[in-house]
């Protein structure tokens, strides 16, 4: 009887602890940057598919449902992976300064405390859409000629293996966080990544059958642009939500990243029209890419006469690096190692020459201080050879267990169909 007495009370008590709890909270998450930042995480996710459009159209019309599958699976794919341990083992507790801890598998521990201004869930998920769409960005290279299932599998490999080690190593407190290389929003982890692991991928696939002799212009450019268009648009939050809070530093990277853009169509388009005597839609479209990849790294660091150096030399270097393509024979599908490799190097090096300690906190070379730049070049050395080498070693497991290309007669009549069971029109 005593405990009928007191159980309500004793309850009345429990129900109001999460108000307590909840209490605590607000005092130290800021509203302002929990809204822009769930806002931001929106607009990374909207670039997935963006990027399948911006792949999509530049695809043959035979495989336009194949590509935009292969960035749209990721969702599904990298989500599931991410939740269950991709995240603890980018963000969890160090070890060894190389790899996260198992502490935050399943999400464990991972609530609605603060971490910084912000709910633990939400930095966990914004940092969630940058891990879906780095492997989608490989999809570029191997277009065509690939098995769906293998595919998969490698996204999975690749995430685990590449790019949660990287994206410890510079954000999740590893070897490069503490070496001092700056990479504000994915330069290293992003962009250097994809690129040369695309390199890797199509030149183990080998070319597509006809390639380079078959002409396989895009059948639809007008899809590109539009992808294009909701990059640059998704590439706001991309940015300037790695502030991860609203306030004048990612004011600062918003406005660099829209210069950028606008300085990379120019370095392209520009250099484009010397080399072969004509502007072309696509050029401008991936050159707005490559301004936005290449100022990436630096957008958190750099001031707007700096973010046009960087978005020219993004720019007109990638489309050199995409035109070197034919002079070493490597078919690279949609030119991701010419835009996200190159672009993402360029990008990390420069920012090791243009950082301002009057914005980001830290001065490059041009502010005298040399030795930024040194670490920024052993960085990007660091990232170019761990995702070089260990994809290497995931391709051949996949290629000795369940195959990677496609059949001959299955690329002829494209993947749409013979992995899908499925026309892209019907005409």
């Amino acid at each position: 009887m005593k405990f009928l007495k007191t159980f309500p009370v004793v309850l009345f008590g429990l129900l109001l602890l999460p108000d307590v709890s909840f209490a605590e909270e607000a005092a130290t998450i800021n509203g302002a940057d929990t809204a822009w930042m769930i806002v931001a995480s929106a607009m990374v996710m909207l670039m997935v598919p963006g990027l399948a459009l911006f792949y999509g159209g530049m695809t043959r019309q035979k495989n336009i449902l194949s590509t935009l599958m292969m960035s749209f699976i990721a969702l599904g794919i990298i989500t599931i992976q991410w939740v269950l341990f991709g995240y603890s083992l980018a963000f969890g507790g160090d070890v060894g300064k190389v790899i996260g801890d198992l502490s935050y598998v399943g999400l464990n521990g991972v609530g609605l405390e603060p971490n910084g201004t912000i709910p633990h869930q939400l930095f966990m998920v914004f940092q969630m859409m940058f891990a879906i769409l780095t492997p989608a960005l490989i999809s570029g290279a191997l277009i065509d000629r690939i098995k769906f299932t293998a595919y998969a599998a490698f996204i999975l490999l690749w995430s685990t293996l590449v790019y949660d080690p990287l994206c410890h190593w510079v954000w999740g407190g590893g070897w490069l966080s503490d070496l001092g290389a700056l990479d504000f929003a994915g330069g290293l982890v992003v962009h250097i990544s994809s690129g040369v692991s695309a390199l890797v991928v199509c030149v183990y696939l080998g070319k597509r059958k006809g390639f380079p002799t078959e002409a396989m212009p895009p059948h639809n450019l007008p899809m590109t642009l539009l992808g294009a268009g909701l990059l640059w648009f998704g590439w706001f939050g991309f940015n300037a939500g790695s502030e991860l809070a609203a306030d004048a530093a990612a004011s600062s990277a918003f406005v660099v990243t829209q210069i950028a853009a606008g300085a990379g169509v120019l370095g392209w388009v520009i250099t484009e029209w010397m080399h072969r005597g004509k502007p072309t839609i696509l050029g401008a479209a991936s050159g707005a890419v490559a301004g936005l990849v290449a100022i990436t790294p630096a957008c958190g660091f750099v001031g707007p006469l700096s973010s046009i150096v960087i978005g020219l030399a993004g720019g007109a270097l990638c489309y050199l690096a995409v035109v070197a393509k034919s002079r070493f024979g490597y078919d690279d599908s949609l030119d991701v190692f010419g835009v996200h490799g190159i672009g993402g190097t360029i990008g990390a090096i420069l920012t090791g020459v243009f950082a301002s300690a009057a914005i980001g906190g830290t001065d490059g070379l041009l502010f005298g201080n040399p030795k930024q730049l040194g670490i920024q070049l052993v960085s990007v050395a660091a990232a170019w050879i761990y995702s070089f080498v260990v994809t290497f070693i995931i391709l051949k497991i996949i290629d000795a267990t369940i195959g990677l290309r496609v059949t001959e007669e299955e690329e002829v009549q494209g993947l749409d169909l013979t992995q899908h069971g499925e026309a892209g029109y019907s005409m």
